[in-house]
């Protein structure tokens, strides 16, 4: 029977809180927390489901590419709760994200709850009271065009990583995996220091001049740079092509160090004028950027705020489910009339009515496939709340990312900056004299720029960041110029030569990777975050700072999918299965076809099944090699990567010399010469140090697994000396004349066996180097812990001591660091040691002043309110309540009057509602034990390690089975016969 509510189910419990109170007290809001069920692992299919087409994948691809889907064990208890609030619910109402993802956790719920009520799909771009009324005025059907994208992307993704990986796991590591988008960015970031391991840096020289009006005014003065020689262009680094020449296209000189150092010279010369042979005056105008994208928010979180694309994509998911902004995944640019309203009102009252154009900006994606009609991301509502209205609710990561969708958003619809841009020549060259180079005939030509903004426009909101640019110009001439005239002659006042070296292509930022993905129309907005984490996770790059560096291990999996599976690693091919899915979720393409042609191929393509079954012999030695020169072989190994060498003399059997890599080496600094560094450098074997004067004993340096050290060695104990060989004598009996031989004597008892002596041993301090460690310092070493003294109050020993976290002292169980390091180890007393037990712990000091501690008391407890580092992050406390600080919080956000907030909040949450494990039913009485059968022989206990062997009875004659049957009947009748003579007559 229908209930009196309609049941309102969103995909995040944060939504969840916003939208109830939006809708009142007819609506129930509940969550998915996500998708609730996914393609079950194959291993986990039932055992009668295992032998068909569906066991391999959980996708039945020989019958339409059914997947096969299960509700996971965590979202168990989830979808209970959703089916019994169905019973009070009159309409139901799927209000999840309006994107693929979203669509399809909408139509999953749908098949798992099976209504028998009106279904509605209710979509919304922000959370505000007015965006959820209107979506609940203006619901549509499910779109299972998205639903059939999403699938088939899933189901995509399953058959390209279940083929692939293997092949990796088998050739190349195990863990590795394969993906569709994984596999091209990685590839990205490979090739890109493919390029910067052949890059060959070219030098070039020019000049720069300071140069003023006149002499007497040197403090106005202005920057020109060389730009011509004699009328021929001077080189600059953007001119020179990765092998260190320049292009061939390019028409330039190269200036070298003596060309340019003599120019240098020849400028300085009086006889020299410097006069400005033209100028030149252009209008400037410069566009704001268009609002943001979540590719384009990635990217500017990364470049002003330092974000990871996952960082910027977390704290972006809640300023929308917290009512914000709007939708955070959205390719498109545009804004609504509403949002263009707001942004103008807004423009026009911070910054003045002449800021604001004449008519709207509008913008429009570049994307011809957007996958979703949403608009730009922007703070949400018809009118923006600016940041600093803000500043007392938003926190840390939430503010900065909010003040830059709000700067972003408004700054898109103000006027363009404008100004003026003025460029001089200036031409030096002799006046009469013939005493230097320039007096030949050679003219140098300088030039100067400078940019004047006569009206800041947008930029008085929001300026857009760029990428380095490889080889880019940093010229500093763009500054404001004095007013010059043709025919003027300048005064110099400096002028200095400057060599420089081209540098190749930068590493892929996480901001310029994501750029690069979307330009080649690889993954989609919703991707990018979880493409690079993936990446990351895998060990197939590491973040240096900014840069993402890729690990050797990466080398090996793209060449492989290069040589075995070049078609699905192509970016061509990889953007034409977005615009596939893209069609699919539009419904002019069905995805049964699309995933048939893509699995058993058509006329287009082989299909991944095809190559899968056609690889042939992959070489996996080769796939794990590259050539660092002709004698030097860079290996991929199970233990990581290694330098290999043959020694040409050392005979066709000796094996080759390795050395291993450090693990601090980028890919690109391995070069021949740094290789054969490498090679060549001395092994470190075992030295000897000297004997130890006490016992005799010898002190040898050793580089070990965990670092160089000190040893003790042990003498090579003594053979305990052979017992002498006993001949048994003879006896002859004399009556007989019989010969025997006397019984040998009893053996001694075997002695037991001693214990072996372990070696006293002592890591090195960090900064001792193993090479001249002398006998002094092993000895002081080995000693350790030293003894400082005795404790007066306790009487416990004061030892220092060198630990895996640094230089400590200890007292029983109680340890104190030792704040001059290592060498403190040595030179502490026990006045120092007493004095340093007299403070409070570390750990006990930071919780007061590395973090913080507020001089007023809370306002509720009248305690004081500190702020400790606890086993789960920061957090608030007054000795009472502790309040966890946000995520999206530091330390130094966290005021006095955030600091009572987020204690109040706590209380008013109340206690956390401690857990208590369900009483076990009693248990059930043992049944009626039968008669114990025969026990078999009991096994020996195993050694630890060892394989346990089972082994089969030995088969046995009938004459043997005979006699067996014949002996147990006889102790039968026995024992019968005994029973009845001990059993007393009536």
């Amino acid at each position: 029977m229908p209930g009196t509510k309609k049941l309102v189910i969103v995909e995040s419990p944060t939504k969840m809180k916003s939208i109830a109170a939006y809708l009142g007290d007819g609506y129930e809001v509940l969550s998915s927390v996500g998708h609730i069920r996914d393609l079950v692992e194959p291993k986990n299919l039932p055992p009668e489901l295992k032998k068909g087409s569906l066991g391999k994948f959980s996708v039945d691809v020989e019958n339409g590419f059914e997947p096969y889907y299960v509700v996971s064990d965590a979202k168990k208890k989830t979808v209970a709760d959703l089916k019994r609030a169905m019973k009070n619910a009159d309409e139901l109402l799927l209000a999840t994200d309006e994107d693929r993802e979203g669509e399809a956790i909408a139509w999953h719920l749908l098949q798992v709850l099976q209504p028998k009520v009106p279904v509605k799909r209710m979509v919304f771009h922000e959370i505000t009271k007015d965006a959820i009324l209107e979506a609940v005025d203006n619901t549509r059907e499910l779109d299972t065009a998205l639903v059939d994208a999403q699938e088939t992307r899933r189901i995509l993704d399953r058959l390209y990583g279940y083929e692939i990986s293997p092949v990796l796991w088998r050739k190349v590591g195990p863990g590795l995996s394969a993906g569709r988008v994984q596999s091209a960015a990685t590839r990205l970031v490979v090739e890109r220091e493919r390029e910067r391991l052949a890059f060959v840096s070219a030098s070039y020289w020019d000049l720069l001049a300071r140069l003023a009006a006149s002499a007497a005014s040197t403090e106005q003065g202005f920057d020109a740079k060389l730009v011509r020689l004699n009328g021929e262009r001077i080189a600059t680094g953007s001119d020179f092509d990765d092998s260190g020449k320049l292009k061939p296209t390019v028409k330039a000189a190269t200036l070298d160090e003596a060309s340019a150092l003599a120019l240098v010279d020849a400028l300085k010369d009086p006889a020299v004028d410097l006069t400005v042979t033209k100028v030149a005056s252009k209008p400037y105008r410069r566009s704001p950027a268009a609002p943001f994208t979540t590719s384009t928010l990635q990217q500017e979180a990364a470049r002003k705020l330092r974000f990871t694309a996952r960082q910027t994509m977390s704290v972006a998911q809640s300023l929308y489910e917290n009512g914000y902004i709007t939708y955070m995944r959205t390719d498109s640019p545009s804004l609504s009339q509403q949002a263009i309203t707001a942004a103008r009102t807004q423009a026009a009252a911070l910054y003045g009515p002449e800021t604001v154009p004449d008519k709207p900006r509008l913008y429009k994606g570049k994307s011809k496939s957007a996958q979703e009609a949403h608009e730009a991301i922007r703070p949400s509502g018809d009118t923006f709340r600016t940041p600093a209205s803000l500043a007392s609710t938003l926190r840390g990561s939430d503010f900065k990312l909010y003040e830059l969708i709000w700067k972003r958003t408004v700054a898109s619809q103000m006027a363009d900056a404008t100004g003026s841009t003025a460029s001089v020549t200036i031409s030096a060259g002799p006046t009469g004299s013939s005493a230097h180079p320039a007096a030949s005939g050679a003219v140098a030509e300088f030039a100067a720029s400078g940019t004047v903004i006569t009206f800041r426009g947008f930029m008085l909101a929001y300026e857009e960041s760029v990428d380095e640019e490889r080889n880019a110009s940093t010229d500093p001439t763009e500054s404001k110029l004095p007013p010059l005239a043709e025919g003027q002659v300048l005064a110099l006042i400096e002028v200095e030569a400057k060599g420089h070296e081209t540098t190749p292509a930068a590493r892929y930022t996480e901001a310029s990777l994501v750029k690069k993905l979307e330009e080649l129309g690889i993954g989609r907005p919703s991707t990018y975050a979880s493409i690079i984490s993936t990446i990351t996770e895998r060990g197939y790059v590491t973040p240096r700072g900014q840069s993402l560096i890729p690990n050797w291990i990466a080398f090996s999996v793209v060449r492989l999918l290069e040589d075995y599976f070049g078609d699905l690693v192509e970016y061509d091919f990889t953007a034409e299965m977005e615009d596939d899915l893209d069609r699919i979720a539009g419904g002019t393409a069905d995805r049964v076809d699309w995933l048939t042609s893509f699995y058993f191929g058509s006329d287009k393509h082989r299909g991944l099944r095809q190559v899968i079954d056609n690889l042939g012999e992959i070489d996996a030695k080769s796939i794990n090699s590259l050539p660092i020169s002709d004698d030097i072989t860079l290996r991929i190994g199970k233990y990581g990567p290694y330098l290999e060498v043959i020694d040409p003399d050392a005979g066709p059997d000796a094996p080759p010399r390795r050395v291993n890599i450090p693990p601090e080496l980028a890919p690109d600094e391995l070069t021949p010469t740094r290789a054969r560094e490498l090679m060549d450098a001395p092994v470190i074997t075992d030295r000897v140090i000297g004997v130890n004067p006490e016992n005799g004993k010898t002190i040898v340096a050793k580089d070990g697994r965990f670092g160089p050290y000190v040893t003790e060695l042990e003498p090579e104990p003594e053979a305990p000396a052979a017992p002498p060989v006993e001949t048994p004598t003879e006896t002859v009996d004399a009556s007989t004349g019989e010969v025997t031989a006397a019984k040998p004597k009893k053996k001694a008892p075997a002695r037991k066996k001693v214990a072996a002596v372990k070696p006293r041993t002592a890591s090195l301090f960090k900064s001792m180097d193993i090479a001249n460690v002398d006998l002094e310092t092993a000895l002081r070493l080995l000693d350790l812990p030293r003894v400082v003294g005795i404790d007066p109050e306790s009487g416990a020993e004061i030892t220092a001591q060198n630990g895996r976290f640094g230089a400590y002292l200890k007292k029983g169980v109680d340890t104190r660091s030792l704040p001059g390091g290592e060498d403190q180890i040595f030179e502490i007393d026990l006045a120092g040691a007493l004095e340093l037990y007299a403070q409070p712990k570390y750990g006990e000091r930071r919780a007061s002043s590395a973090l913080k501690e507020f001089e007023t008391p809370d306002p509720d407890s009248g305690k004081a309110i500190k702020i400790k580092d606890g086993r789960f992050g920061a957090y608030v406390t007054d000795g009472t309540t502790n309040a966890t600080i946000p995520k999206s919080e530091t330390v130094e956000d966290v005021d006095f009057d955030r600091a009572v907030q987020l204690l109040a909040d706590k209380r008013a949450k109340g206690p956390a509602v401690k857990k208590t494990a369900a009483k076990k039913a009693p248990a059930k009485k043992p049944a009626a034990r039968k008669a114990p059968a025969k026990k078999a022989a009991a096994r020996k206990p195993t050694p630890s390690g060892a394989t346990t062997t089972v082994r089969k009875a030995a088969v046995r004659t009938p004459a043997q089975k005979a006699a067996t049957a014949a002996k147990a009947a006889a102790t039968r009748a026995a024992t019968a016969a005994a029973k009845a003579a001990a059993t007393p007559k009536s």
